[in-house]
């Protein structure tokens, strides 16, 4: 019996919510300080989930959600990059936008490849994860574009 099945639906959602923010943050500090996807991932598991910030617990996030969009995202990081650049929308290299924005269309464009996971459901909660990151929301329309078209393009059965 797994530790999930007593959660409620809405407790789930939340631990999926937080693995993707701590997905986002991994893949930002992979990138950022040249580390290994392993060491990464084994940084996140051992003191990330279910630690104390600002007083409050943070929530546990869903382990191996996290893990299935780090490994992914690593993965088919290039054929994922590819797919950004072509719905960057201003037709800006991805190389020139902000690398926290990188790691969400590398996470996003993870989930994407998930055919359980609706695409509506990957682009509103990455558009949740980069309104985490940039509060004053331009971000988050930029996210929305780009993963939009992303999703069209992975998962055009969809629309």
């Amino acid at each position: 019996m797994s530790a999930h099945s007593n959660l409620s639906g809405n407790q789930r959602r939340k631990m999926r919510s937080a693995s993707r923010l701590y997905a986002v943050q991994a893949l930002f500090q992979m990138e950022h300080s040249g580390q290994t996807v392993e060491v990464v991932r084994r940084e996140f598991l051992d003191f990330r989930f279910g630690e104390t910030y600002e007083g409050q617990e943070m929530l546990d996030g869903d382990m191996d959600h996290f893990r299935t969009v780090m490994e992914d995202a690593v993965n088919y990081q290039a054929a994922i990059d590819q797919q950004t650049d072509r719905a960057l929308v201003a037709k800006w290299p991805l190389g020139r936008i902000d690398p926290t924005l990188r790691a969400v269309f590398r996470a996003a464009g993870a989930e994407l490849r998930d055919t359980s996971i609706p695409p509506k459901v990957v682009i509103t909660e990455y558009v949740d994860v980069a309104v985490a990151f940039f509060p004053e929301g331009k971000e988050s329309k930029f996210v929305n574009a780009v993963l939009d078209h992303m999703a069209r393009e992975a998962r055009p059965e969809a629309f």
